[in-house]
């Protein structure tokens, strides 16, 4: 009598053991059987001040989420989904004024202008204008805080590309 209980809870179990559930949290809404691949072409710098590893950065931070968060074939060109564009605005804004009328804090703006082909569904394409900014203390030089400025916006930019393209939020 053991064996046959065990038996049929041996047969009961392995049935609900295939039925697994699998949950993404990356937010991609994406058909894997119409799209293969995502083109990403490098994105110049047109802004007029100029972070010479600005333009590089940002191809290469858009290109990393893509990358780690879909299964999509990246590529320069050709892809099922095209995304280009270019730097449009490099910018410092004096914020706030100190007792003295100097500025005590500098804001750094970021703008990319993006143009995104879907080729499996037109009807999704778009071309839009994102924009980052973060504000430092204007004690500092921007040479000395930029890089970290700049990662910062890049993630925030590429995230929302992402978001508009892909994860469609």
């Amino acid at each position: 009598m053991k064996h046959i209980i065990r038996i049929f809870l041996i047969a009961l179990c392995i049935p609900l053991q295939s039925c697994l559930i699998s949950f993404k949290f990356n937010g991609a809404s994406i058909d894997y059987t119409k799209t293969k691949s995502i083109a990403i072409a490098d994105f110049p710098n047109n802004a007029a001040l100029v972070h010479p590893p600005l333009a590089n950065d940002l191809s290469e931070g858009i290109r990393d989420i893509y990358t780690k968060q879909t299964r999509l074939t990246v590529n320069r060109r050709g892809g099922d989904l095209e995304l280009e564009g270019e730097i449009t605005g490099y910018d410092l804004t004096p914020m706030a004024v100190s007792a003295d009328s100097y500025s005590s804090e500098t804001k750094l703006t970021l703008t990319v202008k993006v143009r995104f082909t879907n080729n499996v569904n037109p009807e999704e394409s778009f071309e839009k204008t994102y924009s980052a900014y973060q504000n430092f203390d204007s004690s500092q030089l921007l040479n000395d805080v930029q890089d970290e400025l700049c990662a910062t916006m890049i993630k925030e930019i590429a995230e929302n590309i992402y978001n508009d393209t892909v994860a469609k939020w």
